[in-house]
């Protein structure tokens, strides 16, 4: 996903109630992330009237990736995939020890869009906004831009899942009120099989303990590490040789936030770093030493690969002039430059060694030895 596409969504976050997140979300990755993305315009503090908030189109393409001519069709089709299947099982605690309460809850019932403008209304169903505002307490908040790479629901929900229990680790960590044990059970939380299994919806699904490891686990806590400010591990508690349930080993980690000007900002550094590329290659075209080159190691097609001048003019032409300056005269070093040239061009042979494919490379390695054995006052 593109740095400008995120950038629009920097200061989005997700603010849920605990029951929430540790609900099963009986949906697929789009429909779940298409409404973590509503949440995201959801003011906890200052409920949308009506239960209504109102999305740009632009938005949702760009949190989709959406770049294809028919993305109005398959935008419409997450819509209708959402209102479809897409409910939240929530679980609440009764009075005994054991009982629970379940509420099924399709979220956004209505959702309203047209063909000539951008403006998407959605609207939430009453009974999920006690989840979504006035939260003073058990509720967990994430940046939007968090599970916007996430590569399957499994991941989402996860993160969702340990996220919630890693942000009370830092609460407690700084304020105090729990002891090391209670804080080391927060950082690293224990599921049961069974209850990770309602967790992700997988309690039909993936019965072979192996396929259930690599999709539900070894997965997303990958996608996890790699794309969101947790990196996390697990191990499986066994009772003999049956697992019965899962640690998790969480740390959080430096991530660069983006800012709401971060993709206008990037894509300057971009076409700044094109036109600078350009420059250097023009200069590398005129370079003498690029004449010296041509006919002995370049061809004309090196001439026209700007990758290929412009790593000869950062990484080889720079040693050239090392060469021609060692020499102590602009003349006999330019005469041993031309050897040294002449030398490197009877051994290029790319053919026999697959090393010598990167001209770049290859005339680097050559200078840079030639230069070492001028220091030492050895020859050819």
């Amino acid at each position: 996903m593109s740095p400008e596409s995120k950038a629009r969504f920097a200061e989005k976050q997700v603010i849920e109630h605990n029951d929430l997140v540790a609900s099963v979300a009986k949906m697929d990755k789009i429909p779940l992330k298409m409404f973590e993305l509503a949440v995201s315009y959801v003011d906890p503090h200052n409920p949308p009237k009506d239960n209504t908030i109102h999305v740009s189109k632009k938005d949702m393409f760009a949190f989709f990736d959406v770049n294809s001519s028919n993305r109005n069709t398959r935008f419409k089709r997450e819509i209708e995939q959402m209102q479809k299947q897409a409910f939240f099982e929530v679980r609440v605690a009764e009075g005994k020890k054991g009982h629970f309460r379940y509420r099924s809850i399709v979220p956004i019932p209505y959702v309203e869009w047209n063909d000539y403008n951008d403006d998407v209304t959605v609207r939430f169903d009453q009974a999920i906004m006690p989840y979504l505002i006035d939260l003073k307490k058990t509720f967990t908040q994430y940046a939007l831009t968090d599970i916007m790479e996430l590569r399957s629901k499994y991941s989402i929900v996860l993160y969702r899942w340990l996220n919630m229990y890693y942000r009370q680790y830092e609460y407690y960590r700084d304020h105090g009120g729990r002891s090391q044990e209670q804080l080391a059970g927060l950082k690293n939380p224990v599921i049961a099989l069974e209850d990770l299994r309602r967790l992700t919806d997988t309690v039909n699904e993936y019965e072979r303990m192996s396929t259930f490891t690599r999709w539900v686990l070894t997965k997303p806590c990958e996608d996890i590490s790699e794309h969101t400010h947790l990196k996390v591990t697990f191990e499986k508690n066994k009772s003999g040789r049956r697992v019965t349930s899962i640690r998790f080993k969480v740390t959080g980690k430096r991530v660069a936030r983006l800012t709401k000007n971060s993709g206008e900002m990037d894509q300057q550094k971009q076409n700044d770093a094109r036109k600078a590329d350009s420059e250097l290659y023009v200069d590398a075209m005129k370079n003498p030493y690029t004449k010296m080159l041509v006919g002995a190691v370049l061809a004309p097609d090196d001439l026209i690969n700007q990758r290929t001048m412009l790593y000869l003019a950062r990484h080889v032409y720079p040693l050239y002039d090392e060469i021609v300056q060692q020499s102590g005269d602009d003349t006999v070093g330019k005469h041993r430059l031309e050897d040294h040239i002449r030398y490197v061009s009877r051994r290029y042979v790319p053919e026999q060694d697959e090393r010598k494919r990167n001209i770049g490379r290859y005339l680097e390695v050559a200078a840079d030895g030639y230069l070492k054995r001028m220091k030492s006052g050895e020859r050819y």
